[in-house]
């Protein structure tokens, strides 16, 4: 099912942890209806921007995948209103920077996620927060850091 002009259903359900352990991902009608709303008005802008494919490595996420991958009870993935991404040849920084701080996009979260991937979410159940944070590991726990200008380059 085609959400947007690049993006499938299928690429925000794919999971490597359902398939193990057997566990159904698929989302329902207000869940697709979040993703569509998530790849329109935030992906779409950015695959625009950066004009290459970016790869979902995690979207839609059942109660039990949530559960399994160690996710809060309260992620937006589980809502169908979060994905985590990679834009081909771009830096994470480089994308968490053009959405949280260039693009004028009405985002709900970005995610920089520890130096690999950015996180970003949209809803359409409340007014968008724009926050912009920086996941990092700290005594084995992980800290969320506010953001308020843009991160230096690695």
């Amino acid at each position: 099912m085609k959400l947007s002009e690049h993006f499938t259903l299928s690429e925000f359900t794919v999971s490597q942890t359902a398939s193990r352990y057997g566990y159904d991902n698929t989302p329902g009608e207000t869940e697709i209806a979040s993703l569509r709303a998530l790849a329109l008005n935030v992906l779409e802008p950015v695959r625009t921007q950066f004009g290459v494919p970016i790869t979902i490595s995690s979207g839609y996420r059942s109660l039990k995948v949530n559960k399994k991958v160690g996710g809060s009870s309260s992620s937006q993935h589980i809502k169908g209103e979060a994905a985590d991404i990679q834009v081909w040849g771009y830096d994470p920084v480089t994308v968490f920077n053009w959405i949280a701080f260039y693009s004028g996009l009405d985002f709900d979260q970005v995610i920089q996620e520890f130096g690999s991937w950015v996180h970003v979410s949209f809803t359409e159940r409340r007014p968008n927060r724009r926050i912009a944070l920086r996941a990092r590991k700290s005594g084995g726990k992980t800290i969320y850091d506010r953001i308020t200008e843009p991160l230096d380059m690695v």
